[in-house]
């Protein structure tokens, strides 16, 4: 099986040490988010583990204990954009913070096992297409030789940040600009030595360079594991997306990052006021009504491992 960590909140930045604690124990507990009464125990083992895929917009507070996880396969997806604070209010100053800390993570794993997303593209009076343009040749320039891959979607908008995106005066960019930016990112990230993939997009902009991807990437894993695996196309998600099946440990609304685009609903306090590191489950802690069952876990792999000599 796959791990996601996570969809739904960013566990490296701010749940890092909860999630080492997790793997020490072997397991962890995930609420149904559409049955919150429903509680998976999903164990965390090397021999069902087939890999792990991390969304991050900062690392750092992850990067300490990263030898925890020397029994598995993991990569990362980090999201490094050209926005201010006025869309991403907490993160760490990109050139000073961000960039450095891609590089070292890169230096540290390699470049197979790096991700960098410039996602969600959004218009603006502000963040204008020649704006993005502009940022995304600066970060991918600064990234060189640190990943082989760019990922970019462009904003879509769901209930719960129609406010904040009206604040922002956000729109999604319309076919011609999809097309100007694919076209002009696809170019600078060769340059720069990565390819461009889309995240969920239905808009095919393969005529300009860009090839639909997945972030739960079969291949990428194959080859980080050394050993082929099998899995379905995830039905969980959008028709849109390309991932394979996974296993989210995250939970909805437990992020205090405060991203305007944010699609995985605000950070609600009340879930997590007696929350600590020691549970083993992220958000509201499992009570007599819950009820908890083992979920199901088997390995993907196929055939023996495969050695680069």
């Amino acid at each position: 099986m796959i791990l996601s960590v996570s969809r739904r909140t960013d566990v490296p930045w701010f749940y890092s040490r909860w999630f080492y604690e997790r793997v020490r124990a072997g397991y962890v507990l995930v609420r149904n988010p559409f049955n919150a009464r429903q509680v998976s125990r999903v164990p965390i083992r090397p021999d069902v583990v087939d890999g792990m895929v991390f969304w991050t917009k900062n690392p750092l507070p992850m990067m300490d204990g990263l030898e925890i996880l020397d029994p598995y396969a993991y990569y990362f997806q980090f999201t490094l954009t050209g926005y201010g604070r006025d869309v991403e209010p907490r993160l760490p100053d990109k050139r000073k913070v961000l960039i450095p800390a891609f590089r070292e993570l890169a230096a540290r794993l390699g470049p197979e096992r790096m991700v960098w997303r410039y996602d969600p593209i959004l218009i603006s009076s502000r963040y204008t297409v020649s704006y993005h343009l502009k940022a995304f040749g600066e970060i991918a320039e600064a990234l060189r030789g640190c990943t082989d891959r760019a990922v970019i979607s462009f904003l879509d908008f769901y209930r719960n940040m129609k406010g904040a995106a009206g604040e922002l005066g956000a729109a999604a960019p319309d076919g011609a600009e999809m097309e100007k930016l694919a076209g002009e990112m696809s170019r600078m990230a060769a340059g720069a030595g990565m390819k461009v993939e889309t995240c969920a997009e239905d808009v095919d902009l393969s005529a300009w360079g860009v090839q639909k991807g997945a972030c739960i990437d079969q291949e990428r894993i194959s080859r980080i594991l050394g050993c082929e695996i099998k899995g379905k196309k995830d039905p969980g998600q959008r028709p849109g997306c390309g991932c394979m099946e996974s296993i989210e440990i995250g939970s909805y609304g437990t992020c205090p990052g405060g991203c305007r685009y944010c699609y995985a609903g605000p950070f609600r306090k009340e879930g997590m006021k007696n929350w600590n590191v020691r549970q083993p489950i992220l958000g509201r802690e499992i009570g007599p009504e819950d009820e908890v069952r083992e979920r199901k876990a088997f390995s993907l792999r196929q055939g023996q491992l495969k050695l680069d000599l």
